[in-house]
């Protein structure tokens, strides 16, 4: 019997971001992000996700935003396996310079558009160096929804968890610079992996994955 993969991507993304990662063998779906109520808890949104769970047991994997998501998720249900990409396990491993931001609420005071433009500096940001990497990465931060990228940067900010599951696995790059290496105890080192390595190094990715799930 095939395992069951949810897969979270990352803030504002969807699975266009795994579409280089080789799932072959595996029951995967995606989970979509859905629009957050106001001022809704990151656990009240992460319990109104795991109604898209149909399955005992499944295996998580979330990027980024969606790995956070995905420790939230796993706090709610039984899952075999979480694996998290280019994330972060808990508060402890954001780093410390986006937790001040939150402590002050520094965020709410920059323009959401500003979030939702894209330029040479975006791209350096997220480790994208080929033209059809950016040429996506412009696409989806074009398409996300400004009310959920608005909430979730706040959640990232503000996040309380301090649990470190113990069936949790971490994939990271050591050229991520929006979650930098330094920050993270990684199971996995993918070296030269920017902060959207599931584009560029998808192979070394895929590996990290296969190599995990046991």
């Amino acid at each position: 019997m095939m395992k069951s993969i949810y897969v979270l991507s990352g803030l504002g993304a969807d699975e266009r971001v795994f579409q280089k990662l080789d799932f072959s063998g595996f029951d995967v779906t995606y989970i979509q992000w859905i629009t957050p109520y106001a001022n809704e808890r990151i656990e009240n949104y992460a319990q109104r996700l795991t109604a898209q769970i149909k399955t005992h047991k499944p295996i998580l994997i979330g990027l980024s935003f969606g790995g956070m998501m995905a420790t939230e998720v796993a706090k709610l249900i039984e899952v075999e396996q979480t694996i998290l990409i280019a994330s972060a396990k808990n508060r402890l491993e954001i780093p410390f310079y986006f937790r001040l931001v939150g402590t002050l609420k520094l965020h709410r005071l920059i323009p959401i558009q500003v979030f939702k433009s894209h330029n040479i500096f975006t791209n350096w940001l997220f480790g994208i160096n080929r033209q059809e990497d950016e040429e996506l990465l412009k696409r989806i931060i074009l398409d996300t929804d400004k009310t959920f990228l608005a909430w979730a940067i706040d959640k990232i900010v503000t996040w309380k968890s301090l649990l470190v599951h113990s069936n949790l696995k971490n994939i990271h790059g050591t050229a991520d610079k929006i979650l930098p290496f330094c920050f993270v105890k990684s199971d996995v080192v993918v070296k030269n992996g920017g902060h959207l390595m599931t584009l560029n190094k998808a192979e070394e990715v895929t590996k990290a994955i296969r190599f995990l799930i046991k």
